[in-house]
């Protein structure tokens, strides 16, 4: 079972996965985009009513005007799936940049999460409503669990199959909607009075065009579920294929082909959006869009029971909650492609979180709790996944515009972010509800990375160590003798301090004076990483022979030198320290922040944690 579970490329890992053409990807993030149309024509008429079509076509605007020139930068800057996270992580320095990373996060797992259940759920709706259904079915919580937990087979199985899955599900779904709006633009134009009675409708809303206009950017945040979508499409930029040429650090081919899956699904979507409030809004009663009207959460799949008879109706009703329940595995895909990215390189998260299987598992999981914990109800949801959205874009938007400041581009992407702003502060002011459970998310989240963070704080976490070659003649030197390494923290590193050192050392150690001796001084680094390389570099001070190096941790530093000496003399090293005056317990907070502090014990604890065997670990004094 360990094997099956870690078997397969790493999760978020941009080498290993396997990649697929552009426009497969696109039905893997289409199945959330393109499934907005089971339910954003309802949404649409009961946030705006006859005003639908109008905030619509306001939403197709910002879709191709402001979301989509956004994401292509995005997509271009973190060509690995990081997304705007990353651009953020660069702005902001060390520990800011770590705390920004995990709020952030926090929204994430909001969206894609709530994308998963959410979905499910309305899934589980047009599944219960459906007149075929048995009355013995109407459980929608055992329901929409059992979507969830199908939905995590097919990723247990693979990505190939998710795929596989996605366009099939989508090709048939566009298929259909296809036939479905050109037999509603049919019935409009065989019922010549309904765009007359919609226009009379419509100004009697508001008297003027631009009352009409200043109405629907009122109304237009709660249409923003239409923009989903955008993320995961560069989140999953990973499945992408590119060029066979492609510089791995920066594949232009990548970002081509990502680039146009953005444009090819915003295109396609803002046709059918406007198709299908249109239709919607001139061909259903008002009233059948209310709570309990046949047309509420499923005004498509009522045109075309009406219009196309029950065969078709049905078949639509299927290719809709496929879809729907299908609609998870964009977030799902993304969710592996973006989380294992951040937590486990920063030691915020088990290394085994790096594995697919069983973060399919832990996601799945959670899904099935948030799903008891809401009762499998669509509108309970609504809220965090609109607020998990549109901070999302908010922050990709607003990154955008920070990387281009030095340009005029700052311009038109200060406005673009400004949109992203409004929208999300009026969906937060009409449903707060969605940030107190993203603010859940991100507090766990949180919690739980810090944690882990101080578990897994005596880790080794040098990845590698590099000496440059007089360090590695400094060590050669002493081969056959015997390496014994000084731990020193500098202050003028002159002669006389190393004079001073030395003759300590040898006192506090009862060290005999023709012993050699191996200064070496651990600067402080990025205390907010957590794995690192290790550069040793050899300085000749007087007669004193120095390592010097720089490292998030210092005591992990030291423990990896001492290994890496341990590996390449063939003998065992001996490192020797002075004791640390102080309280332990203000030490070992300021370790796990600055990664620094009592450095004997903790070396030593990282040695043993490493190396099982007492034996074969370098020595370690204190004197």
């Amino acid at each position: 079972m360990k094997r099956w579970l870690f078997a397969g490329p790493m999760a978020g890992s941009s080498h290993g996965h396997e990649t697929y053409p552009w426009w497969k990807v696109m039905c893997l993030t289409g199945v959330d985009y393109f499934s907005t149309l089971g339910y954003q024509p309802g949404i649409a008429f009961l946030a705006a009513g006859a005003l639908s079509p109008i905030a619509t076509c306001l939403l197709v605007f910002v879709t191709l005007f402001v979301a989509l020139p956004v994401y292509s930068q995005i997509a271009e800057r973190s060509p690995h799936g990081q997304g705007s996270i990353q651009i953020l992580e660069e702005l902001l320095p060390r520990w800011k940049g770590k705390l920004a990373v995990l709020v952030l996060l926090g929204f994430a797992f909001t969206d894609f999460v709530i994308t998963i259940t959410l979905s499910a759920a309305d899934a589980t709706a047009h599944i219960i409503h459906n007149p075929f259904t048995p009355a013995w079915a109407d459980h929608p919580v055992g329901v929409t669990l059992a979507l969830l937990a199908l939905l995590g087979l097919v990723f247990l199985s693979g990505f190939r199959e998710a795929i596989g899955i996605a366009v099939a599900i989508v090709v048939t779904y566009l298929l259909l909607n296809t036939i479905l709006l050109t037999t509603e633009i049919v019935q409009i134009a065989t019922h010549p009075e309904a765009l007359p009675a919609w226009r009379r409708a419509l100004f009697e809303t508001r008297g003027t065009p631009w009352g009409i206009v200043a109405l629907a950017l009122l109304v237009f945040p709660k249409l923003a579920l239409g923009l989903s979508g955008f993320e995961t499409g560069v989140a999953v930029m990973p499945l992408v294929r590119g060029d066979a040429d492609d510089d791995p650090l920066y594949p232009l081919g990548r970002i081509r082909n990502t680039r146009r899956l953005l444009v090819t699904a915003a295109l396609l979507m803002s046709v059918f959006l406007i198709g299908s409030s249109f239709a919607t809004t001139l061909l259903i009663p008002a009233v059948d869009f209310e709570p309990g009207g046949p047309a509420n959460g499923r005004a498509l799949a009522y045109l075309a029971h009406r219009y196309l008879g029950p065969v078709f109706g049905t078949v639509y009703d299927l290719s809709t909650i496929s879809i729907l329940w299908f609609a998870g595995a964009s977030a799902m895909a993304a969710l592996l492609n973006l989380v294992p990215r951040y937590l486990p390189p920063y030691g915020m998260a088990p290394d085994w979180a790096r594995a697919t299987r069983p973060l399919v598992l832990v996601f799945i999981a959670i899904t099935f709790a948030v799903t008891i914990l809401f009762e499998a109800n669509v509108d309970a949801q609504g809220g965090a996944y609109a607020t998990g959205v549109l901070v999302l874009m908010t922050s990709a938007s607003a990154a955008v515009t920070i990387s281009h400041r030095a340009s005029a581009w700052r311009f038109p992407y200060g406005l673009m972010t400004l949109v992203f702003v409004y929208t999300t502060v009026e969906n937060v002011r009409e449903r707060p509800d969605g940030v107190k459970i993203a603010a859940f998310f991100i507090v766990s989240i949180m919690v739980t990375s810090l944690l882990s963070r101080a578990i897994r704080s005596t880790e080794l976490r040098v990845t590698h160590v590099h000496l440059d070659p007089a360090a590695e003649a400094f060590v050669a030197e002493d081969r056959g003798r015997g390496v014994r390494i000084i731990a020193h923290r500098p202050d003028r590193r002159t002669a006389d301090e190393y004079d001073r050192k030395e003759q300590q050392a040898r006192d506090d150690h009862s060290l005999d004076q023709g012993e050699p001796l191996i200064f070496l001084e651990v600067t402080q680094g990025d205390a907010s990483a957590f794995e690192d390389d290790l550069e040793v570099h050899g300085h000749l001070v007087g007669r004193h022979r120095v390592l010097r190096c720089e490292s998030p941790a210092i005591p992990n530093a030291i423990a990896g030198l001492l290994l890496h000496i341990r590996d390449t003399s063939g003998g065992m090293p001996q490192a020797y320290f002075g004791w640390t005056e102080g309280n332990p317990v203000f030490y070992v907070l300021k370790y796990l922040a600055f990664g620094e502090g009592d450095t004997a014990p903790v070396t030593r604890e990282v040695l043993r944690k490493f190396v099982k065997n007492p034996l074969e670990r370098p020595r370690i004094h204190v004197g």
